[in-house]
């Protein structure tokens, strides 16, 4: 006796992560290279190229020459603009970029605002719709005082141009100062066809619950993002912070022992094993050139072998001299 069947659509696989790593050599071979989806520079000595996979940070390093950080996946890649927007897609994964002048659009608020709007309807209208990460650049972070503080309205005008696209929840992100172009407000992401899981640090208050001191609207950001297969995971900009309060102001050394420790914290709560190893690309972000050289050492003590790009950049509290953020591979 035959029994009747239906065949079920099959549940697709969960997308392998990025590879993500930081190389050396010419531009223009890497991106020739099959699955590149982007190709960051780092300051102004990095080499120009008018693809929309490159984008050039306006952080500068402080190793020379500063290695590019290369993204790759199994898939070929299409890549294009659409008005501000450059964009680069394959294998259910999507860069997206958009750089503006604040003089513009009014200000930091203004361009933050319509820097999100930009990239908010790029992705709505694909199906790499899940934004797992966003970077944000923009010069003198810290200027201003109380709620006209640089940083302060940036976050306001990015609420404003997500409106509700992050309803079910925020990506991971970091926001830098750069000691670049004046005005120049950058803005990059990577986003799927399929969700992630995002991570908050038990050590920390999460960032959209702060309080009324940090601002009229809160920054809005996951602590971390583990990607689809569970097979990474994306950190966002950590530094010395307890609950909601910067700690250790003044003491480097302190800081980035505590700074370690929510990055552990981070690794315990996305279910993976402590510590980094030589697949784990970071990015450490130093504030006064001069505390350069003792953040390397500790790191390179920390974590020997562990690929890190020490980058000028200042932290969105004033108080803070040392942010880390990157990937962390299973």
């Amino acid at each position: 006796m035959m029994q009747g069947c239906e065949n079920a659509l099959a549940e697709p696989l969960p997308r392998r992560a990025p590879r993500v790593a930081y190389r050396s050599g010419e531009v223009a071979a890497v991106l020739a290279e099959y699955g590149t989806l982007a190709v960051f520079g780092f300051g102004s000595g990095a080499t120009a190229s008018d693809d929309p996979r490159w984008f050039r940070v306006a952080l500068e390093g402080f190793d020379a020459p500063v290695p590019m950080e290369l993204w790759q996946v199994d898939a070929e890649v299409e890549h294009g603009r659409v008005g501000d927007v450059r964009w680069a897609a394959g294998g259910g994964w999507l860069f997206a970029a958009v750089e503006l002048d604040e003089a513009d659009h009014g200000g930091p608020g203004p361009a933050a605002t319509r820097a999100y709007q930009a990239l908010r309807q790029l992705v709505e209208g694909r199906a790499e719709r899940h934004v797992l990460r966003i970077w944000n650049y923009l010069g003198a972070i810290n200027q201003g005082e109380g709620d006209a503080e640089r940083y302060k309205l940036f976050c306001e005008g990015r609420a404003t141009g997500m409106g509700a696209f992050f309803a079910e929840g925020y990506p991971a992100a970091t926001a830098i100062g750069h000691h670049g172009p004046v005005g120049r407000l950058q803005v990059y992401l990577l986003a799927c066809d399929q969700p992630g899981e995002r991570i908050e640090n038990p050590r920390q208050v999460s960032a959209w619950c702060y309080p009324r001191q940090y601002g009229r609207t809160p920054p809005s950001f996951a602590r971390a993002m583990l990607l689809p297969a569970q097979d990474a995971l994306a950190i966002s900009g950590t530094a010395a912070v307890v609950g909601h309060a910067s700690a250790h102001e003044d003491d480097l050394q302190a800081q980035l022992e505590e700074t370690f420790t929510n990055l552990e914290a981070l690794l315990a709560r996305g279910r993976l094993a402590p510590g980094f190893d030589t697949h784990s690309p970071l990015k450490a972000y130093v504030r006064h050139p001069a505390d350069a050289a003792q953040v390397r050492e500790f790191i390179t003590r920390r974590l020997p072998g562990v690929p890190v790009l020490l980058l000028h950049g200042d932290i969105c509290r004033s108080e803070l001299l040392v942010e880390i953020d990157g990937w962390r591979y299973a």
